[in-house]
């Protein structure tokens, strides 16, 4: 009998040990959602600037985000994990603590319905609506393989982050036209974005603005404006309709089907653009057409 006892004292104390001391969270919320890890990722790091959080998002992966919300007198930390379950839908989980008054809550919440989760389930109750309405505000489709053609532009190569991108493009719209325009260069094609370096870990990217045009021998000089061949290239293509500012849906749509379908790509967009977001309208009815090279392969 005393056997027993102490063996299972023995394992409450070890339970009682993990639950205090070495389970990292608090509290776990989950849901599920017809949406891509990539495009969750990037509404997490949106919903966090909305919420004018002080703390950047930190991410180890695309599918694995910590984010640090301040409310009163202390810190929530939400631990987001995220998981495919089939080509369309994902599960995230989140690992939610409380910083400052972790160890209080685990003992609380076994008994009652705290204040720390009543916040938590708020906070990602709101996140998953924003959530839902973005994913109302664009559409992806994907087209399959199709060949690029070689153009010569004329280019301004800017630095930022994905979700700055059209932005960037704004400011330099000006300029790239206004200095074509006045130099009565002639346009050959629908303007475009070439990105020549994408690093997912941050987000980071550096693209050209590029306009087609014809090629002459009076072309103007400017410090910012540069000009090179486009070389044509076989890549996986999508139609993006939507705000140009969330385009990169498109990238990690291309992203999946490349490995559903195992073809090496080049984790380079390259962006073709119809509309002009000055002129505004239906969001739905812009219109980018998206690409991501393949690699080539060369035979012996």
């Amino acid at each position: 009998m005393k056997k027993t006892i102490l063996t299972v004292f023995g394992i409450l104390l070890i339970i009682a040990v993990w639950y205090f001391f070495i389970k990292s969270h608090d509290y776990q919320v989950n849901f599920t959602i017809k949406a891509l890890p990539g495009t969750i990722n990037q509404s997490v790091k949106t919903w966090n600037r909305q919420l004018k959080s002080e703390f950047p998002i930190v991410q180890s992966s695309l599918t694995e985000l910590q984010q640090k919300l301040k409310f009163s007198d202390s810190v929530h930390t939400y631990n987001w994990s995220i998981s495919m379950l089939n080509d369309s839908v994902s599960k995230v989980k989140i690992y939610a603590r409380d910083d400052i008054h972790s160890y209080t809550n685990k003992l609380l919440i076994p008994f009652v319905d705290t204040d720390f989760e009543k916040r938590t389930r708020k906070s990602i109750l709101d996140f998953s609506g924003k959530l839902k309405e973005h994913l109302n505000k664009f559409k992806v489709t994907i087209v399959g393989e199709e060949d690029l053609k070689s153009t010569f532009c004329a280019y301004i190569q800017v630095k930022g982050t994905q979700y700055e991108k059209a932005n960037g493009m704004m400011l330099n719209y000006p300029l790239l036209d206004g200095i074509l325009s006045e130099n009565k260069v002639q346009l050959n094609g629908m303007p475009f974005v070439e990105v020549v370096d994408w690093n997912m870990s941050n987000d980071s990217i550096t693209y050209n603005f590029c306009y087609p045009i014809v090629r002459s021998e009076n072309l103007p000089v400017y410090p910012e404006l540069k000009y090179k061949r486009f070389f044509g290239k076989k890549a996986l293509k999508a139609i993006y309709n939507g705000n140009y500012i969330t385009s990169d849906r498109a990238w990690y749509a291309l992203l999946k089907y490349a490995r559903n379908e195992n073809i090496a790509i080049k984790e380079t967009p390259i962006e073709y653009f119809f509309n002009n977001p000055n002129m505004g309208g239906n969001e739905l009815e812009w219109k980018a057409e998206v690409y991501l090279p393949i690699e080539e392969t060369y035979e012996d």
